[in-house]
């Protein structure tokens, strides 16, 4: 459970985003991968690497504002980091020891839903797979 619990955590993320109508749903996420890429500035462990980290997740999420892809990359950029602390032994969650590990498997589930363009899961389950494929990335029409 330790490691199918994040990654379910990741495709909740994705189905509830759903919920945002494209364009907000890609800037919404722009703006949540800058601020997962700040989560260990209170104390990650690694001094000033840790501004040197949030600065190129911050950059890369705010080149998200106009791409999924950033976006993906940015989350892949956190995993990263997340196994780093992990294996230093500095969790995201003081009072969760393996939160590290779990922010690392739940990231690319979200980066790989973010690459396929962010689509609405829900219209996924609603609608099936076709509407789905329609609809990633695509902005409604105006």
């Amino acid at each position: 459970m330790e490691f199918l619990l994040p990654v379910l955590v990741g495709a909740l993320y994705a189905l509830c985003m759903g919920l945002i109508r494209e364009p907000h749903r890609r800037r919404f996420n722009a703006i949540m991968v800058v601020g997962a890429g700040a989560a260990y500035l209170s104390g990650g462990g690694f001094g000033g690497w840790e501004l040197l980290g949030t600065a190129v997740i911050t950059y890369v999420g705010y080149r998200g504002l106009e791409s999924w892809t950033f976006i993906g990359i940015a989350w892949l950029l956190h995993t990263a980091w997340d196994l780093l602390h992990h294996l230093k032994g500095n969790p995201i969650l003081p009072f969760a020891h393996d939160s590290a590990l779990g922010c690392a498997l739940c990231d690319p589930v979200i980066a790989l839903w973010c690459f396929r363009g962010g689509p609405s899961l829900v219209g996924f389950l609603r609608n099936g797979p076709a509407v789905c494929r329609r609809t990633a990335g695509q902005l409604p029409p105006a």
